[in-house]
Parts: C-alpha cells; sequence; structure tokens
C-alpha cells in the first residue's frame, strides 16, 4: 500500500537554508514538481526533500515567497508587482530558468 504524500515539502539552498513550503505551491515549479512526482524514481520523491547545491539561501527564500504569491494571485486581474530586490534580478531568473518556473 503506498503512502499518501506529505501536504508539505522542503526546499534546501546550498548554504543550509530550509524551507517547507506546501506541495502544491510548490508545483509551480516545473522541475520541483518532476522531482516529487511519486511515480519518479527520484529520492525527492520519497523524502519530500529537495536540496538545490546551486540556490543561495537569499534567492531561495525568494523563490519560496513567489511560489505563495502566485498562489494566492492566481486568479486574480489585477496583480500588483511583486518586491524584488534589484540585487537580486539576475539570480532569480536564473533559479527561474533552472526551476522550470514562471518567476521572471
Amino acid at each position: 500500500m503506498a503512502s499518501t504524500p506529505s501536504e508539505y515539502v522542503t526546499l534546501v539552498s546550498n548554504d543550509g537554508f530550509e524551507f517547507v513550503v506546501r506541495r502544491e505551491s510548490a508545483y509551480v515549479a516545473g522541475t520541483i514538481k518532476r522531482m516529487l512526482d511519486p511515480a519518479s524514481a527520484f529520492a525527492e520523491a520519497v523524502s519530500g526533500r529537495c536540496v538545490f547545491e546551486n540556490i543561495n539561501g537569499v534567492v531561495l527564500e525568494k523563490v519560496c515567497e513567489y511560489l505563495y504569491y502566485n498562489e494566492k494571485h492566481r486568479n486574480a486581474k489585477d496583480v500588483p508587482d511583486m518586491d524584488i530586490p534589484p540585487e537580486l534580478c539576475l539570480e532569480l531568473l536564473m533559479a527561474a530558468d533552472y526551476l522550470n518556473g514562471e518567476l521572471s
């Protein structure tokens, strides 16, 4: 009998910061969704823990913020801009590309 995946997953940055987010929110990022797919052979699907060796804690925190921001404003028409510090823009774009998300 297969166990039901947890409602929450843990995203870990390359500098050891851990962020616990709702699984459904994390699925905005295609890479995370594929890593956590129970049908995959990835260890992340079993453990519910995704380690990103190329994303630091500051950037991953902003990614997590976006995941919830996206969920909150999913069906809204006039969505306010998300506050993104200019010094994080390039790193966030690279993270979005890696995660196959819509962080831009």
